[in-house]
């Protein structure tokens, strides 16, 4: 795992809307960088739409929000469609990025084991070193908790 303090592993993916994304382009800004399992699914679209929903909040602290999940631009493109998401979705298809964070891991669930995301959000600041981590994140609360600590920690 990727841990506070650490520069944070660079990137290219590509995004909904046909972008493709560096997390080097945003050095000079606070980056919220959270991993999620999958598009459309319950907990997935309630987080998302808390991080839209607080977007403007964000803007605000000069704080660029990026969702990465295994899913395929086809995906990102509907899943920020359907809900009006105002930041990118990144496709991570070979889990490449989320094992360089460490976040790509053994999972258990009815007692089948099968690797996969765990939701994971890290704040990079804007000199590129890891902030904050929270692991194993249970979504209600959890981005009100990201903005209060980019607030009181990353505001001078």
């Amino acid at each position: 795992m990727t841990e506070t303090g650490q520069a944070a592993p660079d990137f290219t993916l590509q995004a909904n809307e046909n972008q493709t994304i560096s997390l080097s382009s945003y050095r000079g800004k606070n980056v919220v960088l959270y991993f999620y399992p999958k598009d459309m699914t319950p907990g997935c679209t309630t987080e998302a739409c808390d991080f839209r929903d607080y977007h403007p909040q964000f803007k605000q602290l000069d704080t660029v929000v990026l969702g990465i999940s295994p899913d395929e631009v086809k995906s990102h493109d509907k899943f920020v469609a359907k809900h009006e998401l105002p930041f990118p979705l990144l496709a991570d298809p070979d889990h490449q990025v989320a094992e360089a964070y460490g976040v790509w891991v053994l999972k258990k669930m009815y007692g089948r084991e099968y690797m996969g995301i765990e939701r994971t959000t890290f704040v990079i600041d804007k000199q590129g070193k890891i902030a904050k981590v929270w692991t194993k994140v249970k979504v209600k609360g959890h981005v009100q908790e990201v903005l209060q600590f980019i607030q009181e920690e990353l505001q001078a």
